[in-house]
């Protein structure tokens, strides 16, 4: 599995620039204007990986296949939106279909660049944004609880559950936080993912800073730092303008550019990871002459369940999953070395995948 990532924010603050640079296309209109992005354009990328390109070398595969992950261009949002104001409605609909959400921060200064607001302000933009996601679901929450009443009279379980889970995230709204910061029981789990609250997504601030401050940010990005580690979310510095420069370029060329330009490697890479993290995300491989693949799983993810992203029927039909690290791969010269030095592991329904295993899964069919 990949994941879907919607980037969110305010009218002029890069989020169309950021969108084409990633995705590599023209798709997403770049104009100077508010709400030129109006139907969310949707782009996937192949999530890159060192490691992918080093067990397929070993291996001597003849065909390399990253995971993916997707990428949501969605309309600016404006104060309001949670009334229907400017693309409200739209924003609101289709934001809730993405896993998480990557604020698009302005943290650059550009006088031929309009604000919606008139200032460079990426905090209070941040807060313009939570606060309309958070009025949406108030508003979400407060229907949904009066179209349960005549079911909580007949003592009906699922929806006392969902009624309890919608007072928690309530209680927390009105107490001025999102409803992601409410402590949901394993058993809730489930129940509490299908409410679908947007205010629920998990959130990944990005500061888009001018092309020379895309190193060590600015006094603007700083702000954005402070308050993500207040609330226990993450960032990235990124300068969308540079990001879309290295997207035209070869690899070589995109490297040298990036060396010059004081960086280790893309704001793609560091968005991506960022996101990863955000989302408790790693990848196992499938190596063989063939191809060398990778694989996102959720952390946590049992051998059967990793057996299942590729197919159903693995899951279903589970037997093993021979299992090598990949240093293991790596150091032994491929599958071979290893399973003569040892390392090849045989794991049962009860395995845990670990970041980076390279597995072979045996099954009933």
């Amino acid at each position: 599995m990949g994941f879907k990532m919607g980037i969110v924010g305010l009218p002029n603050v890069g989020k169309s620039t950021l969108f084409n640079a990633l995705t590599r296309t023209a798709a997403a209109q770049a104009a100077n204007f508010p709400f030129c992005t109006i139907e969310p354009n949707v782009g996937e990328v192949g999530v890159p990986d060192a490691r992918l390109d080093k067990l397929a070398e070993i291996a001597q595969s003849k065909q390399i296949i990253p995971t993916r992950m997707t990428f949501v261009d969605i309309a600016g949002l404006v104060k309001g939106a949670s009334k229907g104001e400017g693309l409200g409605n739209q924003f609101l609909a289709n934001i809730r279909e993405v896993d998480a959400i990557a604020h698009v921060l302005r943290c650059f200064e550009d006088g031929d660049v309009t604000h919606v607001e008139g200032r460079v302000d990426p905090v209070a933009d941040a807060e313009t944004i939570e606060t309309e996601l958070m009025l949406a679901d108030l508003e979400s929450i407060e229907k949904r609880r009066a179209n349960l009443v005549r079911k909580l009279k007949g003592n009906d379980k699922e929806a006392q559950q969902q009624d309890r889970l919608l007072a928690a995230a309530q209680a927390a709204l009105e107490n001025g936080q999102p409803a992601r910061v409410v402590d949901v029981d394993a058993e809730d789990a489930r129940a509490w993912k299908m409410l679908q609250l947007l205010t629920t997504k998990p959130v990944l601030f990005v500061c888009n800073v001018g092309e020379s401050e895309a190193a060590d940010g600015n006094e603007h990005s700083a702000k954005v730092a402070e308050m993500a580690a207040a609330q226990g979310n993450a960032h990235v510095i990124i300068s969308a303008q540079i990001e879309e420069e290295i997207s035209q370029l070869e690899d070589d060329e995109a490297a040298m550019f990036l060396d010059e330009m004081g960086l280790k490697e893309a704001g793609l890479d560091r968005l991506i990871k960022a996101g990863y993290e955000l989302l408790q995300l790693e990848t196992y491989f499938t190596v063989g002459p063939k191809e060398a693949r990778a694989w996102t799983i959720r952390k946590g993810t049992s051998a059967p369940q990793a057996a299942g992203v590729i197919h159903g029927d693995f899951e279903k039909g589970f037997i093993r999953a021979e299992t090598i690290a990949y240093d293991d791969f790596v150091a032994c010269g491929g599958e071979q070395g290893a399973k003569e030095a040892g390392k090849m592991r045989a794991e049962g329904k009860g395995y845990v995948v670990k970041d980076g295993d390279v597995m072979h899964f045996l099954f009933n069919t």
